[in-house]
C-alpha cells in the first residue's frame, strides 16, 4: 500500500545541519512519509515514540533492558522482550521475559522464558492471531551433541541450540505453547559414520549440519536473531547470524509434525524449506559464493508496497567493514514451495536490490539493526551500532535521518557527543495504524536534552479520528462512494505517487463522493470534520 498522500504534511523546516548538532533531528526534507518512530534503547529500560520531527510523543518504561525486540499492537499495546539477565545464557542479544504494555503504562501480560535450559532471545513476532513467535535458546549437554555427530574438538560443555515457539498469552502472566519447531529436529552430519544422522551433506539442504560453524569456545551455534511470519504461506522466516543464512520453515505443521522430515503443507515437516547466503553451509558452495555476513532483521515485504513479497535484510559485515541492505527474491512456487537446482545452490544468484552508502564504508554497523520498507517506496533504516536512523528514497538519497540522544543514563544534551545509545532496530507506524487511533499523540519537546532552536510542524500533530465509526461504500467502487458514520465537511483523494487528484467541499446531509472521473486504480481518501480527520484507502475500477 503507498500513502505518499501525506506529502501535504507542512514541514516548515526542510534540511538544517548545525556544528555543534550531535544528536536529534539532522534531515527532514519537505513531502516525505508522515508517521511516528518506534525504538527502544539497548541500554535503556525505557522505550519511545517519535514523530518525525524528532518530537516526542510517548514514551513506555519498563523494569528491564530490551531483549531485543519491541512492537506496538494494533490494539494499542507495547508487545516488548526484557533481559532479565540470565547468568547461563548469556550471550549477544539476551531476552528472557516478554511483556505487554499498555498505553498507560500498565503491564497487562508478561511471560518468563529464561532459566538454566533455555532463554527467550533476540526477536519475537506478533502473529495475526494474537499469538506471539519467539525465538529460545536451548541447551544440550557435549555428550548429547557427541552422541549426534559433533566433532568432539569442535564441542564446548554446552551447545545452545534454537527452537521457535508460538505462544498464546493466558491470563496476566501465562501462556499456552500450541505450535514449537526445534532445530534438533533437523540435523545432519558427515563426520561419524556410526550416528544414525550421518550422510552426505550436499544431498540433503533440508537439513542443519551439525558441525558447521561450530567451534569449542562457543556454545551458541547457530545465533538466530530474527523471526517473521508470513499468514498468505503459513511459513516462518528466521535468521542464522552465524551461518550467514535466512531459513524458512512451514508453520502448517502440527507440533510432532515440526519434528520430523513430513506433514504439513509442503510434507517436509519441519525440515527447512529454504535456505539463502551460504551455500558452502550445505556444501554447495565455498566461502567466496557467500551473501550474507552476519545479517539480521530479515522480513517479507508487505503486499503491495514496492518489491511487495521478497525478502529484505541487514547484511551487516561486509568484508572491508561496510552494511549493505538487500532485497531478494527467492525461487517461490504456486504451491508455497521452493526450488533448487539438482547439485547446486538455492537462488536467487544475487540480490535484486541493495542499497550501498556512496562511500560504502560510510554505512556500517557490525551488529544489530535492520531496515523497513515503507508504504511510499522509501526505505527506513536503522544503523543500529552508532543509534542513527535514516530514511532513503527510490533514488537513495537521504530524506530523513536522527540519531538516538538516549543512553545509559536517559537523554544526553545536544552537542553531547553519543556513545552507548544503541538500538536493534526502528518501526515506521503511519499515523492511520490501529494501534494509534484515539491516543494523545500531541508532541512534546525533542528527546534530547538542550535541544537546537528549529521549527518542524507534521499533519501527526492533529488528531485522528476512530476508522472503525466510518464506513466508505462500495470498494471497490465504479462512480460513487458513499460515506457512513461521520458527518464530513470535506474530503480529498490522492493517488499512489501523494497527489491529489480530486477534492471536494460537503454540504450539510451530504454523504457521497462522485468518482467516476478517475482513472481505474487504487486510491486513498481523506475525510475531515472540524479538527479531526480519518483516511481510507479504495478501489476505483
Amino acid at each position: 500500500m503507498q500513502k505518499q498522500f501525506l506529502l501535504l504534511a507542512l514541514f516548515i523546516l526542510s534540511h538544517f545541519s548545525y556544528s555543534q548538532q550531535t544528536i536529534g533531528l539532522f534531515t527532514n526534507q519537505t513531502g516525505q512519509l508522515d508517521g511516528y518512530v518506534l525504538f527502544s534503547p539497548i541500554p535503556s529500560t525505557n522505550t519511545y515514540l517519535i514523530d518525525k520531527c524528532g518530537k516526542l510523543v510517548h514514551t513506555w518504561s519498563s523494569t528491564y533492558r530490551p531483549g531485543q525486540a519491541v512492537y506496538l499492537l494494533e490494539d494499542g499495546n507495547l508487545l516488548r522482550t526484557g533481559n532479565t539477565n540470565n547468568s547461563i545464557l548469556n550471550g549477544g542479544g539476551t531476552g528472557g521475559i516478554i511483556e505487554k504494555i499498555d498505553w498507560n503504562g500498565n503491564i497487562v501480560w508478561s511471560y518468563t522464558i529464561s532459566s538454566t535450559t533455555e532463554c527467550q532471545h533476540h526477536d519475537i513476532y506478533p502473529m495475526p492471531n494474537g499469538n506471539i513467535l519467539a525465538i529460545v535458546w536451548e541447551v544440550h549437554t557435549n555428550t548429547e551433541a557427541i552422541a549426534e555427530g559433533r566433532n568432539p574438538s569442535l564441542t564446548n560443555t554446552t551447545i545452545w541450540s534454537e527452537k521457535i515457539i508460538e505462544l498464546q498469552p493466558v491470563g496476566n502472566n501465562s501462556a499456552t505453547i500450541v505450535w514449537e519447531w526445534h532445530s534438533w529436529d533437523h540435523l545432519i552430519q558427515d563426520y561419524d559414520n556410526t550416528k544414525d544422522n550421518y550422510a552426505a551433506v550436499a544431498d540433503h539442504p533440508e537439513l542443519i549440519d551439525l558441525n558447521f560453524s561450530a567451534t569449542s569456545m562457543n556454545s551458541d551455534w547457530l545465533h538466530l536473531n530474527s523471526v517473521h511470519y508470513n499468514p498468505t504461506l503459513d511459513q516462518v522466516l528466521l535468521s542464522s547470524h552465524n551461518f550467514n543464512e535466512i531459513w524458512i520453515i512451514d508453520h502448517s505443521t502440527s507440533s510432532s509434525q515440526s519434528a520430523s522430515h513430513s506433514g504439513g503443507t509442503q510434507n517436509k515437516g519441519g525440515d527447512l524449506l529454504y535456505r539463502w547466503g551460504n551455500p558452502a553451509s550445505y556444501d554447495r558452495g565455498n566461502p567466496g559464493n557467500k551473501k550474507l555476513f552476519g545479517q539480521h532483521n530479515a522480513y517479507w515485504i508487505e503486499p503491495d508496497f514496492a518489491d511487495e513479497n521478497k525478502i529484505m535484510v541487514f547484511n551487516n559485515q561486509h568484508t572491508g567493514n561496510y552494511s549493505t541492505v538487500d532485497i531478494i527474491s527467492p525461487p517461490l512456487q504456486t504451491d508455497g514451495s521452493y526450488t533448487i537446482p539438482s547439485g547446486q545452490a538455492y537462488l536467487p544468484s544475487a540480490s535484486s536490490w541493495t542499497y550501498t552508502a556512496p562511500s560504502p564504508t560510510d554505512f556500517y554497523a557490525s551488529n544489530i539493526s535492520g531496515a523497513q520498507r515503507l508504504s511510499n517506496g522509501n526505505t527506513l533504516v536503522c544503523e543500529g551500532t552508532k543509534g542513527k536512523f535514516f530514511e532513503i528514497d527510490a533514488n537513495e538519497n537521504i530524506v530523513w535521518e536522527y540519531i538516538n540522544p538516549v543512553q545509559l543514563n536517559g537523554p544526553i544534551s545536544q552537542g553531547t557527543v553519543a556513545g552507548n545509545n544503541i538500538v536493534f532496530r526502528c518501526t515506521l507506524y503511519e499515523p492511520e495504524y490501529a494501534g494509534l487511533a484515539g491516543k494523545d499523540l500531541t508532541p512534546g519537546a525533542p528527546l534530547e536534552l538542550n535541544p537546537l532552536n528549529y521549527t518542524c510542524e507534521m499533519v501527526t500533530g492533529i488528531p485522528a479520528a476512530t476508522e472503525n465509526h466510518i464506513e466508505i461504500y462500495p470498494n471497490p467502487a465504479n462512480n460513487t462512494l458513499y460515506i457512513k458514520g461521520m458527518k464530513i465537511n470535506a474530503a480529498s483523494v490522492y493517488d499512489l505517487t501523494g497527489q491529489m487528484v480530486l477534492k471536494k467541499d460537503f454540504n450539510e446531509g451530504e454523504q457521497l463522493l462522485n468518482i467516476e472521473n478517475l482513472a481505474s486504480g487504487n486510491y486513498f481518501l481523506r475525510l475531515l470534520k472540524g479538527d479531526e480527520f480519518s483516511i481510507h484507502r479504495f478501489i476505483k475500477q
